[in-house]
């Protein structure tokens, strides 16, 4: 017999492990699952998480701060984990993907997240089973890993308004898309443009932005894609940078950015390539992953090639 028990305080997991006195030896880790209790909609859900994870012969930690997800991840690979599932939106994706990059071990998603932008590029979307089907039938691709000013990112990272708003989303108490849609109209009030300088295959572009995005994935999540044909796996990225809003612009860029159309709008510029560097008036937030770092007048993103692989559906996600 067996039993579902607590790892402790300190290490915040839960083990599937022989009960006392039981002949049979624990079996050697192969998946581990880690999870943000405050990731969207998780913590109500632990109970069926657990059963899950359980049902799925694995092992379940648990973040207890900022970065404890890639701590965690680091420390399943050395115990010789061979798939780290992240169970989060895209900032503990982005943790676990960081610390098995070059490792060898394979990511998987549970999306429980406010938007889920790299999962539903990859087409991990929909209910918990589904997700874990996708898990069991362990089919990847590689999985191209950008960098912002030295920061991982796998989803989106960006300059301008989109860092504010995940500055300001991250400090608020409430979490899901209502939160998020309360505290992006209340922002839009105070937006000011951004004067950038890109540089990008040998041109210069000067232009205000509102925000400027440089995408592994197609979306932010929750449907807005920032860059519609982003791939995952090409070593590229893509650079959008939408114009400040004025009343004749804000509906017609909100419509394109929710029907994929963003690349054909009137004054968005959209670049590929695998390096862009951008300067902007002193200092300011970067988001990667939603995810918010200090950033200098000078920010470089750049993109290493298949840094990892990670289990998806073998067909196309939405874009």
């Amino acid at each position: 017999m067996r039993r579902w028990s607590t790892g402790g305080a300190d290490t915040g997991f839960y083990r599937w492990q022989a009960a006392p006195g039981s002949s049979k030896a624990k079996p050697a880790l192969k998946t581990c699952f880690i999870a943000n209790p405050r990731s969207g909609h998780t913590a109500p859900r632990l109970p069926e998480l657990t059963r899950l994870v359980r049902d799925f012969r694995a092992e379940l930690r648990l973040t207890a701060h900022p970065g404890h997800a890639r701590e965690l991840a680091a420390a399943a690979v050395r115990e010789g984990c061979t798939t780290v599932v992240a169970v989060g939106g895209d900032g503990t994706v982005n943790e676990v993907a960081s610390a098995l990059a070059g490792t060898g071990a394979t990511l998987g998603i549970l999306p429980a997240g406010s938007g889920n932008g790299l999962a539903r590029h990859l087409g991990v979307h929909g209910s918990w089973r589904r997700a874990l089907d996708i898990l069991a039938a362990g089919h990847t691709r590689p999985l191209d890993a950008g960098r912002a000013d030295g920061h991982p990112f796998f989803a989106v990272a960006g300059l301008g308004f989109e860092a504010v708003l995940a500055e300001r989303f991250n400090r608020a108490r409430r979490r899901g898309i209502a939160a998020y849609a309360l505290i992006l109209l209340r922002s839009l009030r105070a937006a000011r443009p951004v004067a950038c300088r890109i540089h990008a295959a040998g041109q210069v572009r000067d232009l205000p932005v509102l925000t400027l995005a440089v995408a592994n994935a197609s979306q932010y999540g929750g449907g807005a894609r920032i860059a519609p044909r982003a791939r995952t796996e090409d070593g590229q990225l893509e650079l959008c940078a939408l114009p400040p809003l004025r009343p004749g612009n804000a509906l017609g860029l909100t419509w394109r950015l929710f029907t994929g159309r963003i690349e054909g709008a009137p004054d968005v510029l959209c670049l590929r390539g695998a390096e862009f560097t951008v300067e902007q008036p002193g200092h300011g937030p970067l988001q990667t992953d939603g995810e918010v770092h200090a950033a200098g007048p000078v920010v470089r993103f750049t993109v290493a090639p298949g840094s990892l692989r990670v289990l998806c559906p073998p067909e196309r996600g939405p874009r």
